[in-house]
């Protein structure tokens, strides 16, 4: 084995390492992106439910879960 195919065959491991991690980096990077997406959603919703909480009791009474059955119950 000459020193020059050594180096060579250390150089493709590295590259074939390296192309595997930009490869995973990548993937990282959509999955991450995915979830932010998800926690931006359930962020909005929250600030939705707490405001609808909200003015439901600004009025001063507390809320009444019978009051939101259908009429026929």
């Amino acid at each position: 084995m000459t020193p020059n195919s050594n180096i060579e065959q250390r150089l493709e491991a590295l590259e074939i390492k390296a192309s595997f991690s930009e490869d995973l980096v990548d993937k990282l990077d959509q999955i991450i992106t995915a979830q932010q997406r998800t926690l931006d959603a359930l962020v909005s919703e929250l600030r939705f439910l707490r405001d609808q909480a909200s003015s439901t009791t600004e009025g001063g009474a507390a809320r009444n879960l019978r009051d939101d059955l259908p009429p026929h119950y």
